[in-house]
């Protein structure tokens, strides 16, 4: 094949057709090479008099893609108007094929991250009111993931289509369509599930990037949402990770699904001797002092009693899910330590009564 690629270079130069040739093919891929540089000069010389964001990661992440792209089309167009007709010139064709292919997808992809990163700048998800900001972020997190694996399996089924073997296959496939389908949806059953457990996310939105939730008995936030499996940042820093199925398919708490802020309890076990009008007092005074506090929620209220102890419930209000926490914990501190030091006998303790003959007998002994 190399020595009837080179004969035919040799017949096109003793014909005074090689002059033309390099001519031409030079022109082609110098007018490639100098359309790209002229677009991306004119556009660098644009993002130094302004600031668009835009501009500046187009050029960043957008210059190596499509450079190759123009590159490989150029080459392309040489080899069809001017390579002679032999196996070798088939083979380079279907290898520039395939690379404008997988360069189309690759600056694809790009142009989808850079998108979504555009359009997520524009909110701010550390903000304490960051519902809106959670809500775009896990559409965009998930849609753009979603598109992402679309274009590299659209790619993938193009390049693979363009080897006619592999061609012949797909169409006995297409033929048997009934029984191919059968064995791929048991093959790909939880896959498919996932994906589309993870479309349903983003669209219906149970959980979004940076809720507070509780699974399988651990309180943690969203931290990332994929196709396939979605991880949970644990408060001891440990990462939970569970299928996309399963916030579909099972019950969770999610305590940031409508807004930011959230209520926090405390619960206190005391004696029926307890001043809970003096205990309220103090709650007031210990969330005037604690800069968790949103100023919004105080109450302290008798939840429950046993035979034993009063079950009382402190409620207060704080801007994030964090802040509750730590609100919730010097709260519950603060009260256990004023019972402490100022009505040690309204802690919880057991009483046991004896009659006055039971009184007479221990007396005798």
């Amino acid at each position: 094949m190399f020595k009837e690629f080179v004969s035919e270079l040799v017949s096109q130069y003793e014909n005074g057709n090689w002059h033309n040739l390099v001519i031409i093919s030079g022109l082609i891929l110098g007018g490639s090479l100098l359309l790209h540089f002229i677009s991306f000069r004119l556009l660098r010389r644009f993002s130094k008099k302004s600031d668009n964001l835009l501009t500046k990661q187009f050029l960043d992440k957008l210059k190596n893609p499509s450079l190759l792209l123009l590159l490989t089309i150029a080459l392309s167009i040489i080899l069809l108007a001017f390579g002679p007709e032999n196996r070798l010139v088939e083979i380079l064709l279907h290898v520039l094929k395939l690379g404008i292919i997988y360069f189309a997808a690759w600056l694809l992809i790009r142009i989808i991250n850079l998108g979504r990163d555009v359009i997520l700048l524009r909110y701010d998800i550390q903000e304490k009111d960051n519902l809106k900001a959670r809500r775009v972020y896990t559409q965009f997190k998930v849609i753009g993931r979603i598109l992402i694996f679309s274009v590299i399996m659209i790619a993938l089924a193009v390049s693979l289509m363009t080897f006619d073997e592999i061609r012949k296959i797909g169409i006995s496939l297409f033929a048997s369509a009934g029984v191919a389908g059968i064995i791929l949806g048991f093959a790909a059953q939880k896959l498919i599930g996932n994906v589309l457990a993870g479309f349903q996310i983003a669209i219906a939105q149970p959980i979004r990037i940076d809720d507070v939730v509780i699974v399988e008995k651990e309180w943690g936030w969203i931290e990332e949402i994929t196709l396939t499996y979605v991880v949970v940042r644990i408060w001891d820093k440990r990462r939970l990770i569970l299928p996309t199925t399963y916030f579909i398919e099972k019950p969770f708490q999610n305590w940031t699904r409508v807004s930011a802020d959230i209520l926090g309890t405390v619960f206190i076990y005391t004696d029926y001797t307890v001043p809970i009008e003096k205990l309220r007092e103090e709650l007031t005074r210990i969330l005037k002092e604690d800069k968790n506090w949103d100023g919004t929620v105080n109450v302290l209220q008798v939840t429950d009693s046993t035979e034993r102890t009063m079950e009382i419930r402190a409620l207060m209000s704080a801007s994030d899910s964090p802040s509750a926490w730590d609100l919730r914990v010097s709260v519950r501190e603060k009260l256990i330590d004023f019972l402490q030091k100022n009505y040690p006998g309204s802690l919880p303790r057991s009483r046991i009564e004896l009659t006055e003959s039971q009184v007479g007998s221990e007396k005798g002994h």
